[in-house]
């Protein structure tokens, strides 16, 4: 008997449990929440700019995921020097001709040979260009929703000193499946207020993205199985012009993550 997958059975389902008592619970925060003072948007609206955040009521749900481990029947499809761990999870392949990472043309040449060359690289979006690490990094998908800042379900190019891609490494999560039921998830602007509460939008910044994705809630690494969570993200960029990237839980308001970055180019589709 495969004990390993008996206990993530077991882990998965007493999960199942707890997010349904805890969807109740957030039920009745919410009903709280909406008859709270108005104070904390107008004082929002005065101190950090906002424009266009997405207004849309979303229902979403949690997810399972386990690690992809590639074939040998897939493997054989790449083009290049393939490299990869013993257990098939991570693939690093070097590259037969640079690709040049052509910023002013918005990664054009790089996104088409991740659409074209990649293992299921349509499911792949860009992310982010690091200048400093000379990284280019595309994140996994799922139904054109970020799965963010997951070593898991990423796509790194590493990029050489004449900025050209010369080989990346590969991983992926499949398959995705629903574990709940839906549920109405927190607005952009009741999570950028989340932030706000917790003192970590500095005075005069910019939101000049929001977007929701998931982000990883549990990860039990024995049985390469992860749960993930409706997450936003926010791109803020501060008066000094350094940018950060934020992470709310879209369930429960709480912030997963707090990244400031600078010399990079940030995208998200």
């Amino acid at each position: 008997m495969d004990w390993n997958r008996i206990k993530s059975i077991f882990i998965i389902a007493f999960l199942i449990l707890d997010l349904f008592l805890f969807s109740q619970l957030m039920t009745k925060t919410r009903q709280f929440e909406m008859k709270s003072d108005a104070s904390v948007e107008e004082n929002l609206k005065a101190d950090i700019q906002y424009e266009n955040l997405p207004k849309d009521v979303v229902s979403d749900h949690y997810m399972s995921a386990n690690t992809k481990v590639f074939t040998d029947e897939e493997l054989k499809k790449i083009d290049g020097k393939i490299e990869y761990q013993e257990d098939g999870a991570t693939i690093h392949v070097i590259l037969d001709k640079p690709i040049a990472v052509n910023e002013k043309q918005d990664f054009i040449e790089l996104n088409d040979f991740v659409n074209s060359h990649v293992l299921y690289g349509e499911n792949y979006g860009f992310w982010k260009y690091d200048k400093e690490e000379k990284t280019v990094t595309y994140y996994q998908k799922i139904d054109d929703k970020f799965v963010f800042m997951n070593q898991s379900a990423q796509l790194v190019f590493e990029v050489n000193d004449d900025g050209e891609a010369v080989s990346y490494e590969q991983t992926m999560l499949d398959p995705f499946e629903p574990i709940s039921d839906n549920e109405e998830v927190y607005p952009a602007l009741k999570a950028l207020e989340a932030l706000y509460l917790k003192g970590v939008l500095k005075s005069g910044a910019k939101v000049d993205k929001a977007k929701l994705g998931y982000h990883t809630l549990v990860n039990m690494e024995e049985s390469q199985v992860q749960v993930l969570t409706p997450t936003w993200h926010f791109l803020v960029k501060n008066k000094d012009d350094t940018v950060e990237n934020f992470l709310v839980n879209a369930f429960e308001g709480q912030i997963i993550q707090a990244q400031p970055k600078t010399n990079e180019k940030s995208k998200m589709e």
